[in-house]
């Protein structure tokens, strides 16, 4: 399906530019349509999934016509859409909600990792590692079980037929600072390298703890960069921060974040090197988990 999340970016540009060129207040408008300003305000900002009667009277009162009219409700509707996701509220936490649904709808994901292994690629015994480790910094926002319900959907919908190319760097700080068990974590990479091996849509690059990158600074977090099937939806670029994950789809915000995964990439151990590091430190894993036994 398409992402509504992108379809409703997409529809308060639209709408918004439509407004603009009638030359019309947002106070005006929301007193013709008999609501708020704010929310107005928030079907602009794309902070609420759209009423399509709504759209189509606020299409009716700003003059848009034929093609152009016909083309916005369409854009409404996807924008309206639930997808799996929904059925979860708030239980799966909002970033995972957001990620859920900006996968629905990829054509190709391209993610830069420097805090975990990526969602898409974990195992079970990993995600109930890192729920551990999320709980000991304080409450969570999140019901674990069904957080780890929706991430192993969010792989199924990673691995459908038609599904997004899906391409990652992967630190390896990550690999060695992460403080999950030797166990936990061999059998992460292993799982890891499995998947790689067997799905020519899926990709890895290790980036070596010694690997310098030139041509710029050093990205300052985890990033991930999406693009659509539909050329007129704006490629994004989402980042992870500690509080909250911000979505760019500014062209020279977005070619900003591409340039660093293009650096980071070129710096990176080709895929097939990526592996047998892989497979090197989970048997140093191995070997470091018989002495806990």
């Amino acid at each position: 399906m398409t992402s509504p999340f992108v379809r409703r970016r997409r529809l308060a540009i639209e709408l918004r530019t439509l407004r603009e060129e009638a030359g019309m207040t947002t106070d005006r408008l929301a007193k013709l349509i008999h609501q708020s300003r704010m929310k107005i305000s928030r079907l602009e900002n794309a902070h609420i999934r759209p009423d399509l009667a709504e759209v189509m009277k606020i299409l009716d009162i700003l003059g848009a016509k034929g093609e152009r009219w016909h083309d916005i409700v369409r854009i409404a509707r996807d924008a309206a859409e639930k997808g799996w996701w929904d059925a979860y509220g708030d239980a799966m936490g909002p970033r995972q909600r957001l990620y859920a649904d900006l996968e629905s709808g990829a054509k190709t994901i391209r993610a830069y990792n420097q805090t975990a292994i990526p969602g898409l690629l974990q195992t079970p015994e990993f995600v109930w590692a890192l729920i551990e480790l999320n709980k000991s910094e304080g409450p969570i926002d999140y019901r674990p079980e069904r957080m780890a319900e929706a991430r192993v959907q969010r792989q199924r919908t990673l691995a459908a037929p038609g599904g997004p190319t899906y391409e990652v760097v992967l630190d390896e700080f990550v690999l060695r600072r992460l403080a999950v068990h030797p166990v936990v974590m061999e059998k992460q990479l292993r799982h890891l390298i499995d998947v790689v091996s067997q799905e020519p849509r899926l990709t890895v690059h290790v980036l070596p703890i010694d690997a310098a990158l030139f041509g710029g600074l050093l990205p300052k977090s985890s990033f991930t960069l999406y693009t659509f099937p539909d050329p007129e939806d704006p490629p994004m670029a989402v980042t992870d921060t500690v509080n909250a994950d911000l979505v760019y789809t500014e062209p020279d915000a977005v070619s900003r974040y591409a340039g660093h995964y293009a650096r980071l990439e070129s710096a990176s151990l080709s895929p097939a090197a990526s592996l047998s590091l892989l497979s090197k430190i989970a048997d140093q894993l191995a070997n470091k988990a018989g002495h806990y036994k």
